[in-house]
């Protein structure tokens, strides 16, 4: 497909041959009220044949912390120093729900969306970034409901104080949405191929939780797991988590080597599932 302003002058072409990294800005740009419209297609539709409508972006992460709070502390008794457990699981949960959102919806990219691939051309690239997006959002209520909470156990009397890496909130959200992007990307070219990863992505992400430190604080697996503590440790999720909870409730371990490890992580894991997914793009509708 080609357009053109005149007979010698082309305005852009549609071509197979791409770069091994392109991320094209300028064609998403001309493409961006379809982005626009697919991200409020997200943010209506999730909920739209529901009962509860949208009262699950509030539900879901409360309802998950309050059993956190009963298994994890009340039970197995993890400490959590002068935060309540509640206020630590909710700060926790609402980090990972951005990446589990970000990665199970774009890792279903090419065989969710084969139909209108097949039909019309736009860049491809809109439809995982419509979903990084349209999360924001979902992520923005969550953190609202985390601030309700910050601010009620304040008035209780509980010590809570953010601290100076506030700052580097934007830079942490971002390298939740690079991982989510750069895995899922990875994983949509592979179900292309083989469809059983779609059932696997549920399961795996249900296990990958237990391993970022989202129920526990990093400290206490070097304590508790000596043994296993690396595989925690050098997860970039954890890192994300525990340093998420860091700068909100200052509580936990920071350190500057592991946020450039995590950082660099998660460019690389973007750039690698850019290429894969650019690579798949192209003849991907002869094997869904």
């Amino acid at each position: 497909m080609l357009k053109k302003r005149n007979n010698n002058d082309w305005i852009y072409e549609i071509s197979p041959k791409r770069k091994l990294i392109e991320f094209n800005f300028r064609e998403i740009w001309q493409y961006r009220d379809l982005l626009v419209l697919f991200v409020k297609r997200d943010i209506v539709t999730v909920y739209k044949q529901t009962i509860l409508g949208p009262l699950w972006y509030f539900i879901q992460p409360l309802f998950t912390a309050v059993i956190f709070t009963l298994i994890f502390n009340n039970i197995a008794d993890i400490p959590t120093g002068n935060v309540p457990p509640f206020l630590f699981n909710l700060a926790g949960i609402t980090a990972w729900n951005y990446f589990n959102e970000s990665f199970t919806k774009t890792s279903n990219t090419f065989t969710a969306n084969a139909g209108i691939f097949g039909k019309v051309y736009f860049p491809r690239v809109i439809m995982p970034l419509k979903t990084v997006i349209a999360g924001l959002f979902k992520f923005g209520i969550q953190l609202m409901i985390l601030i309700v909470f910050y601010f009620y156990f304040l008035i209780r009397g509980f010590e809570l104080s953010p601290n100076a890496n506030l700052l580097l909130f934007p830079v942490y959200v971002l390298m939740m949405a690079l991982l989510g992007l750069g895995a899922g990307m990875i994983i949509s070219a592979l179900t292309t191929k083989y469809r059983d990863l779609t059932v696997m992505v549920g399961f795996a992400t249900s296990l990958l939780m237990y391993i970022s430190a989202v129920p526990y604080p990093l400290s206490e697996v070097s304590h508790k797991v000596p043994s296993l503590a690396w595989v925690v440790q050098y997860n970039p999720l954890a890192q994300i988590i525990e340093g998420f909870r860091y700068m909100v409730l200052d509580l936990g371990v920071f350190s500057w080597s592991g946020f450039f490890y995590t950082l660099g992580v998660s460019v690389v894991l973007f750039l690698l599932g850019l290429v894969v997914f650019n690579r798949t793009e192209k003849n991907f509708i002869d094997t869904v």
